[in-house]
């Protein structure tokens, strides 16, 4: 925006002029206009057009030194939760709500993801790209690379029949569940996701992922939970599933398939295997590690926040449903 646009605004303003009035005037966008005032105005409310220009030179002069170059105490806590696997975003939230009065100590996920994928970035060494979920060095492009379909299972209840209120996130015990595969699918681990919470389960399946061990892990993992923590269970077509009627009937919960090659339709479990991919990647040997080690990861990924919390974290807000069950009218699991 030039200084004579600058004294234009200032103009039509003591006329009385509202923001897209002036933005008409000026053939410029309202939001810009409105952009404009936010951030130039004094104390006063007032719009004084040839400070308002200078600050915005200022304001527009490069190079700029990234914070993260010029911080050491923010890059030392960034690294910190970057070695935990801590995601850009789960970062970035954390800061806003340890450090609310501190400008200093707050950082947006962007600028994490430059200084470490962008050729030429500062603040952070390049190891900890590895720390990201992708591992990867560089940016690239989205892609969808999933494809194929699994094996026939009867007697399926299919997701368009599951109750409406599972969609809304508003009615806990809700889950979603899949199998995470090692090397050769010689080895699996279980995995739950409450879609409410976000807490995950997991469950290594280091021998064999048959219909008969997976029922039994399953059986166990929802044993301790109260019956308005286990309504309904969304899955995918995979064979593991052979046996889902007697699953239902030994936990009380109702069990809905996914259709083939639909992953979205299960994103809060393809989210959390996302996050576990981390702690254990694809191409490894699931088998080999011990169960205090999974149970340790499971603990790690649900101590760390969430943006669909308000960077709550998962454990905090499944430990609240379990002790005060959330009753909402209509469909109820039991």
């Amino acid at each position: 925006m030039s200084l004579r646009e600058r004294l234009q605004i200032a103009d039509l303003l003591r006329l009385g002029c509202s923001k897209r009035q002036i933005a008409t005037e000026l053939g410029r966008s309202p939001s810009t206009i409105k952009r404009e005032l936010d951030r130039h105005r004094d104390e006063q409310g007032r719009y004084l057009p040839q400070t308002a220009d200078h600050a915005a030179r200022v304001q527009r002069r490069r190079p700029r030194e990234p914070k993260l170059a010029t911080n050491p105490a923010l890059r030392k806590l960034v690294q910190r939760k970057l070695n935990r696997c801590w995601s850009p975003d789960e970062i970035s939230g954390w800061l806003r709500r340890t450090y609310p009065d501190d400008r200093s100590m707050s950082l947006c996920p962007e600028t994490i993801y430059r200084a470490l994928l962008v050729p030429g970035g500062k603040g952070l060494h390049k190891r900890y790209c590895r720390k990201l979920r992708t591992g990867r060095r560089i940016r690239k492009s989205r892609w969808l690379t999933r494809s194929g379909h699994g094996a026939a299972v009867r007697d399926m209840t299919m997701i368009d029949q599951r109750p409406a209120e599972v969609e809304t996130k508003l009615q806990a015990g809700h889950w979603e569940g899949d199998l995470v595969l090692g090397i050769r699918s010689g080895s699996a681990m279980m995995t739950l996701r409450e879609r409410k919470t976000q807490y995950g389960i997991v469950i290594n399946l280091p021998a064999d992922h048959t219909a008969e061990t997976v029922n039994a892990a399953a059986i166990k993992a929802f044993a301790p939970l109260p019956a308005h923590m286990k309504r309904t269970l969304t899955w995918d077509q995979g064979v593991e599933m052979a046996r889902h009627r007697e699953l239902a009937a030994a936990t009380g919960i109702a069990i809905y398939f996914a259709e083939r090659s639909s992953p979205w339709q299960r994103g809060a479990n393809e989210n959390f295997n996302g996050l576990l991919r981390q702690y254990f990647p694809k191409g490894t040997d699931l088998s080999v590690h011990p169960d205090t080690h999974v149970a340790a990861v499971m603990r790690e990924l649900n101590t760390r926040p969430r943006k669909g919390l308000d960077y709550d974290t998962p454990q905090s807000r499944f430990r609240a449903e379990m002790r005060t069950p959330a009753e909402h009218p209509g469909h109820r699991m039991t």
